[in-house]
């Protein structure tokens, strides 16, 4: 039985795109986002709205491929499609945008698209080590805020930013507790219907709701949980997807994963779980900047070089979640979670002892039934265990 609050996710495409248009009509500023690693306290401290614009969608590539070499991450090709195409309200809606450093692609992307709308790019470390490092990102955080001031023409006032701090503290706490729906045994809600939420969700650039939005639907489907409501038996394989970002339009592989009988329980990746591991520090005796930094720094995405954050979080979501299996999904030429694949699989087959595969593709549909193929044996090998 599929929660009734889906409907409302269903429809919130098109009214979050209403929402932010009402805002810009309203004169309210927004910012618009492309990682994890970007603060959105600050964003919320400087009285603007901050909205996700990763692209996740196969159609805006080829536009992006005019400027673009064709053998790029479609992440990139795709946000940079949207900008160039006119065809996202959302970059449409944003004042300004802010960017960082986590790959090689998506810094000289930046330098084409911030010729179309302003943008800061915050210089992100390579490593989460040491204090130099902490002090590095921390600066980064005040020169954020204070482009944000000069931008706005507004006060970032501290009392603002712990404001802020927890607000998104909260966003992060509900969200946190949707994902732990599917740590119930069989699932009460498919993989792709909670990536569904997670996703549209990024695109509500009212928080108040948004949580709001999120407690009805968590608390439909821990009522499905306790009814003993699911569209999976007690057998079907718990899957643990790790890897890149995934959205709707680059849900194939979760779409293919559960028609071959497996039900994706877990996403360790950022658009996912990563990001909601760890809250900003509320101490009002500490730095509000080197809370934010703190907090920040310690997504463990694979441009941090070493990674161990990476497992630590497999390992403690592989048992929460009941895992009988991880699936980790590259999108084609992301070398840093191509390289670090190696890693994974060493790490999830022999310290974990749970069967592993590796995906390696692009947002098109011309590889489906070969990884449907893929896919069904290797649930079958999962089965069989």
């Amino acid at each position: 039985m599929r929660p009734q609050s889906m409907k409302i996710f269903d429809e919130l495409r098109n009214l979050n795109v209403l929402t932010v248009q009402n805002a810009k009509l309203e004169g309210r500023k927004v910012v618009g986002c492309y990682c994890t690693y970007s603060p959105q306290e600050i964003i919320l401290a400087a009285g603007a709205h901050p909205v996700t614009l990763c692209g996740t969608r196969q159609e805006p590539i080829a536009a992006a491929e005019r400027d673009l070499p064709r053998n790029l991450c479609p992440l990139i090709k795709s946000s940079y499609g949207f900008a160039v195409s006119k065809k996202c309200p959302y970059f449409e809606a944003a004042d300004v945008l802010v960017a960082e450093t986590t790959c090689d692609g998506k810094k000289k992307m930046y330098e084409l698209m911030s010729k179309i709308k302003p943008m800061h790019v915050m210089n992100l470390p390579q490593n989460q080590n040491g204090k130099q490092t902490l002090a590095a990102w921390t600066k980064e955080m005040e020169i954020f805020k204070d482009w944000l001031a000069e931008k706005f023409a507004v006060e970032i006032s501290e009392e603002d930013l712990r404001s802020a701090i927890k607000l998104m503290n909260r966003e992060r706490e509900v969200m946190r507790r949707l994902h732990a729906t599917t740590k119930v045994k069989p699932s009460p809600v498919t993989g792709v219907d909670l990536l569904v939420s997670v996703w549209t969700k990024s695109f509500n650039i009212n928080k108040e709701d948004g949580i709001k939005l999120v407690e009805d639907l968590t608390a439909e489907i821990e009522e499905l949980a306790a009814q003993g409501s699911s569209p999976f038996t007690s057998e079907t394989p718990r899957i643990l997807l790790t890897g890149c970002p995934v959205g709707f339009g680059s849900e194939k592989v979760v779409r293919l994963l559960e028609e071959s009988g497996a039900s994706v329980v877990a996403f360790e990746n950022c658009s996912g779980y990563k990001a909601l591991d760890r809250l900003v520090d509320e101490d009002e005796n500490k730095d509000v900047m080197v809370a934010l930094a703190e907090k920040y720094l310690s997504i463990p995405c694979s441009c941090m070089s070493p990674n161990e954050g990476r497992l630590e979080l497999i390992n403690k979501m592989a048992k929460e979640y009941q895992v009988d299996a991880v699936v980790d999904l590259t999108w084609q030429a992301c070398h840093t979670y191509n390289v670090e694949a190696f890693v994974i699989r060493d790490y999830v087959q022999n310290e974990l002892n749970l069967p592993y595969m590796h995906l390696e593709t692009d947002y098109s549909e011309s590889d489906v039934e070969q990884l449907r193929v893929r896919v069904q044996a290797f649930l079958e090998l999962v089965q069989g265990e």
